[in-house]
């Protein structure tokens, strides 16, 4: 499996192996490998448009070395994510509950006589 971003450039499809970006106040462009995330001011290129790449004259260009192939996306970091969500979604077992999986400390109670609505898990406590 390749890259799971495509070639900025219209009507390009190819998978994308390198990032531009411009550094306007040095008149610099640099074209390095594919960035783990999307910016906003970069531009995804393929292999072909980025060995074809020219800017204005007057400007300097500096060339980070390019992986020879597209980075290889790993199906592990993808299971290793989604187990993390289900883990941190999944409600407490009740023995994790009473183990005090925090430390020493027992559970906050909620006050006792409490007057005022109740939202959710929150209260509104009324100044006495």
């Amino acid at each position: 499996m390749g890259s799971l971003r495509q070639c900025s450039r219209s009507a390009c499809q190819r998978p994308a192996v390198a990032t531009l970006t411009y550094v306007y106040a040095d008149s610099t462009a640099v074209l390095g490998p594919l960035a783990m995330y999307a910016e906003p001011h970069t531009y995804d290129l393929c292999a072909v448009h980025a060995e074809r790449l020219t800017v204005p004259r007057g400007w300097e260009v500096v060339r980070l070395t390019l992986p020879e192939a597209a980075p290889e996306h790993n199906s592990d970091d993808l299971l290793a994510l989604a187990n993390a969500v289900r883990e941190a979604a999944a409600e407490p077992s009740p023995e994790q509950l009473t183990t005090g999986q925090r430390g020493s400390r027992s559970p906050i109670e909620p006050p006792a006589a409490v007057n005022g609505p109740r939202r959710g898990h929150l209260r509104i406590l009324r100044e006495p």
